[in-house]
């Protein structure tokens, strides 16, 4: 009976505390996030015009695999207007995204962070793709 306990107090401790994530968030002021804010940033910039930072919502990192969500502004926190954008120029409609939040899935090559797969405003989870969840699982794991 005593080890029948102990392995129900496993499995329970188990399912409460859920598995372990790997993933960290990069503080700010690291090499490390401000290489994947540059990673983005001529993205962003070619959509939304220049100068843009980055509100950090969410950012893992997992070995060499990241994914972010970011809230661009102006520097100083300046809100970037819809009718200012890339978008905007090429009569893309507003209404066909949520926000100007960015997703980015990040690779690291050994040398240098880049963005695989990116998004801005979009309107549904493409994350939780199966075959991105392959390589983006650890740091998508709600997603995957």
């Amino acid at each position: 009976m005593k080890s029948v306990t102990c392995v129900m107090a496993g499995v329970f401790a188990f399912l409460v505390a859920g598995p372990s994530l790997a993933w960290f968030e990069p503080e700010r002021g690291t090499k490390l996030r401000s290489e994947l804010m540059d990673a983005i940033r001529p993205q962003a910039e070619a959509e939304l015009g220049a100068p843009v930072q980055f509100v950090v919502d969410t950012l893992r990192v997992d070995g060499n695999v990241g994914f972010a969500a970011l809230e661009p502004q102006r520097p100083g926190g300046v809100r970037i207007r819809w009718e200012d954008t890339q978008m905007a120029a090429r009569g893309e409609g507003k209404a066909t995204y949520d926000g100007k939040t960015i997703h980015v899935l990040y690779a690291f090559d050994g040398a240098a962070w880049g963005v695989t797969v990116w998004t801005l405003g979009a309107t549904d989870v493409w994350w939780a793709n199966p075959q991105l969840c392959e390589t983006y699982g650890p740091v998508t794991p709600e997603a995957c």
